[in-house]
C-alpha cells in the first residue's frame, strides 16, 4: 500500500477549510447520536415504548444524513478544479492533525471516508485518500466527563449485596422498584452460585459499565466481576413489570447468553458513550469471539461496524487462496448467492431480471432489506451489510460464479484489469439454510434434531410476527440454523408488516366443479393470505409435519394470525426476551411457553456460523 507523503509544509487554506468542515459535520452527528441515547433513558423511565421505537429507527439514518450534508456543503463552495489530488492529499493530512486530543477519532476517520467517497472515483480509495489503515490510536483514550467508563465496587470490603445495590441505585432511574431488596438477593444469590464470590479472594471487584444499555423495552446493566485472577462477564435486564415499576428481571452468566444478547440479528442498542473505542474494548473482554466490528454494529456504530469488517476481509482475502464459489444450497430467483469457503459470511447481489412468479425491482429489494434494517429484528433477522463498488481479485472467482454473475446480474458487475467489480451486495452471516439442516437431521436418523429445527422455526414465525413482520415465503431454505442452533430468517424480499395482510379462510367450494379446478374459485387481493394453506408446502414430510402438529398447529389457521394482527393494531408492545425464560427472576404470567428457547441438540458436522 503507498504510503502517505508528509509535505514539508501544509499550505492549502482550501485543504484545512475542507477539514475543519469534514470534521464539523462528525461532531454533528456524534452529538445528535448521544442525545438519542439520553433520551433512551427517558423512554424507558416512562414506558413510552411506541416512542423508544421511532427514536431508535429514527437514529439509524443520522449518519447518511450528516454525510449528505457535509457533501453538499464541499460541492456548493468548491469547485472540481480547487479539489486537486495534491489538495485531497492535503485535507487528509489537516484531518489527521485535527484529530488529536479526539475522543471518538476512529469514528471520525470513517465519516471522512464516507464523505471522501461520495465525492471521489473508487481509483482513489486508497491510503493516499483516505483511511484505508487507521492513523489515530484509541488506547488509553480518557474520558473528560465526571463519569469514568466504568466503575469499580469492592464487595469483598462492602458486602457483595451493598455492593449490588449501590451498581443499581447508582444509575438514578426515575422510576421506583417494585422490591429492590429482594432482586438484589437474588442476583447475588445466583452470582454467588455461578462466581463463587462468596470465597474470599485478595482480588475481589465488580466492574460495571457507567452508562445502561437500551433496547426496545428493557435496560442493561454490562459488567464483570473480578475473582481473584478470574473474570466473568455478567449483565442485569432491567424491565418493567405491569404496574410500571422496575424489577431485576434476571442477571445473564453464561457467555452464550451475553453473546445472544449482543448477536447480529438483534436491534441496535442505545448507549451514551463518551470514548466509545473504551465500550468497545470492555465488551470485547467481555465476549473475545465477537468481532470488533460486530460490536461497533449492536452498539449502533453500524459505518464503523462496516469498516472494520471491510479490514478484517481483506486481511482475510490477502492470508488465504481459496476461490469465490456459488453459496451451496436452493439457488434463488431474487438473489444470486456466493462465498469464499474460509470467510464465515456470503454475498447476496439482486438479479437483474426475476421469473415468473416473482413480481418485484431492485428498488423494491432494497427497501425490503432497508425496513430489516429499521426494524427491531429480535433475534431472528439476520442484519446486513450494504456495500457499493466492491473490488474483488478476478483470479479468485470460480468460472461457474463468474459466468452465473455476468448472465443474472450483469448491471452490476465490470470487469476492471485483474479485478472484478461488484456494484451493490449485501454481505450477510454464514448460516445453514434450515431445508439442509433438516435433511441431514433426517439422513442422520436423528430425531431430536429434526423437532428442534421444527420447533425453533415455529418459535422465529412466532417472534416475527410478534414484531409486526410476516415472512411472506415461508419455505425452510430462506430460513438459517445459527451456530447456537437457533433459527433466524434471512430472505426479505417478500417481507411484509402483519398489519398490511388481509389473513382469510379459504370460501368453501360452490360445488364439484370449483373442488376439481385446478384455479381457485375465489377472488384474492395482492395482501390476502391464506394460513390453512401453509401444510401444502410445509408439511409434505411426515416426520417434520408430525412435529410441527405438535408444537405450532396453530399457525395454520386464520384466527392466530388475526388475533396477533389485532393486538399489534391496539397499540400492544409484545415481550420478546433475548434470553431463556427459565432464568427469570420473575417471569410474566402471560409469557408464551412457546417462545420460551429450550437447549438445543447438535449435530456432527454441520457448518454453521
Amino acid at each position: 500500500m503507498t504510503q502517505v507523503a508528509f509535505p514539508k509544509l501544509l499550505s492549502s487554506q482550501i485543504a484545512f477549510d475542507i477539514a475543519r468542515t469534514i470534521l464539523d459535520g462528525f461532531d454533528k452527528h456524534y452529538r445528535l447520536f448521544r442525545e438519542a441515547s439520553q433520551a433512551a433513558r427517558r423512554h424507558f423511565e416512562t414506558g413510552d415504548w411506541a416512542t423508544a421505537q421511532a427514536a431508535a429507527r429514527e437514529r439509524i439514518d443520522f449518519y447518511d444524513k450528516r454525510v449528505q450534508e457535509a457533501v453538499d456543503v464541499l460541492e456548493d463552495e468548491y469547485t472540481p478544479e480547487e479539489l486537486s489530488d495534491s489538495v485531497w492529499r492535503e485535507i487528509k493530512l489537516h484531518y489527521i492533525g485535527l484529530l488529536s486530543g479526539h475522543k471518538q477519532p476512529e469514528l471520525a476517520e470513517t465519516f471522512f471516508n464516507s464523505v471522501s467517497c461520495k465525492i471521489l472515483h473508487r481509483t482513489y480509495y486508497h491510503n493516499d485518500f483516505i483511511f484505508v489503515r487507521p492513523v489515530i490510536s484509541t488506547e488509553y483514550i480518557e474520558t473528560e466527563e465526571l463519569l469514568p467508563t466504568y466503575r469499580v465496587y469492592y464487595p469483598a470490603a462492602d458486602r457483595l449485596r451493598f455492593a449490588l445495590k449501590r451498581i443499581v441505585t447508582n444509575f438514578q432511574l426515575g422510576a421506583p422498584f417494585a422490591a429492590l431488596e429482594r432482586d438484589v438477593a437474588l442476583v447475588e444469590a445466583r452470582m454467588v452460585e455461578k462466581f463463587g464470590l462468596d470465597k474470599m479472594e485478595s482480588n475481589q471487584q465488580l466492574h460495571v459499565l457507567s452508562n445502561l444499555f437500551f433496547r426496545n423495552k428493557g435496560a442493561y446493566i454490562v459488567g464483570r466481576a473480578v475473582n481473584g485472577a478470574r473474570e466473568y462477564p455478567f449483565v442485569i435486564p432491567v424491565l418493567h413489570n405491569r404496574h410500571g415499576e422496575l424489577v431485576l428481571d434476571t442477571v445473564l452468566t453464561e457467555v452464550e447468553q451475553i453473546a445472544l444478547l449482543f448477536s447480529f440479528t438483534r436491534a441496535y442498542f442505545l448507549v451514551d458513550m463518551e470514548v466509545p473505542s473504551a465500550y468497545v474494548q470492555f465488551l470485547r473482554n467481555l465476549l473475545p469471539r465477537k468481532p470488533r466490528s460486530e460490536i461497533y454494529t449492536v452498539l449502533g456504530l453500524q459505518k464503523q461496524g462496516k469498516t472494520l469488517f471491510y479490514r478484517d476481509y481483506l486481511q482475510h482475502l490477502k492470508h488465504s487462496s481459496d476461490r469465490f464459489q456459488i453459496a451451496p444450497g436452493i439457488r434463488g430467483l431474487v438473489m444470486l448467492v456466493f462465498e469464499l469457503p474460509s470467510f464465515p459470511y456470503v454475498f447476496k447481489v439482486i438479479k437483474d431480471f426475476y421469473p415468473p412468479p416473482k413480481d418485484t425491482t431492485r428498488a423494491q429489494i432494497k427497501e425490503k432489506y432497508l425496513l430489516v434494517k429499521h426494524h427491531d429484528r429480535v433475534g431472528r433477522m439476520a442484519d446486513t451489510l450494504e456495500y457499493s463498488d466492491v473490488a474483488f481479485p478476478l483470479a479468485r472467482f470460480s468460472e461457474e460464479l463468474l459466468a452465473e454473475l455476468q448472465h443474472h446480474a450483469p448491471s452490476l458487475v465490470e470487469l476492471e484489469g485483474e479485478r472484478i467489480i461488484v456494484k451493490h451486495l449485501y454481505i450477510e452471516r454464514r448460516m445453514v439454510p434450515l431445508n439442509m439442516y433438516l435433511a441431514q437431521a433426517e439422513k442422520a436418523g436423528d430425531d431430536a434434531l429434526i423437532e428442534h429445527g421444527i420447533r425453533e422455526y415455529g418459535n422465529a414465525i412466532r417472534d416475527l410476527v410478534a414484531a409486526n413482520i410476516f415472512p411472506g415465503d415461508m419455505l425452510y431454505k430462506n430460513f438459517g440454523v445459527t451456530r447456537q442452533n437457533r433459527v433466524v430468517f434471512y430472505d426479505y424480499d417478500e417481507i411484509e408488516y402483519l398489519t398490511a395482510c388481509n389473513f382469510r379462510d379459504i370460501p368453501e367450494a360452490r360445488n364439484e366443479e370449483d373442488e376439481m379446478s385446478a384455479e381457485p374459485w375465489y377472488s384474492i387481493g395482492k395482501h390476502d393470505v391464506f394460513p390453512e394453506q401453509f401444510g401444502r408446502f410445509l408439511l409434505g414430510n411426515k416426520k417434520i409435519r408430525h412435529h410441527f402438529m405438535q408444537q405450532h398447529a396453530d399457525l395454520l389457521t386464520r384466527a392466530w394470525w388475526q388475533a396477533h394482527k389485532e393486538r399489534i393494531l391496539a397499540g400492544e408492545v409484545e415481550d420478546i426476551f433475548p434470553y431463556p425464560q427459565h432464568i427469570r427472576f420473575h417471569p410474566h404470567p402471560t409469557t408464551t411457553p412457546a417462545l420460551q428457547p429450550q437447549a438445543p441438540p447438535t449435530l456432527e458436522n454441520l457448518e454453521h456460523e
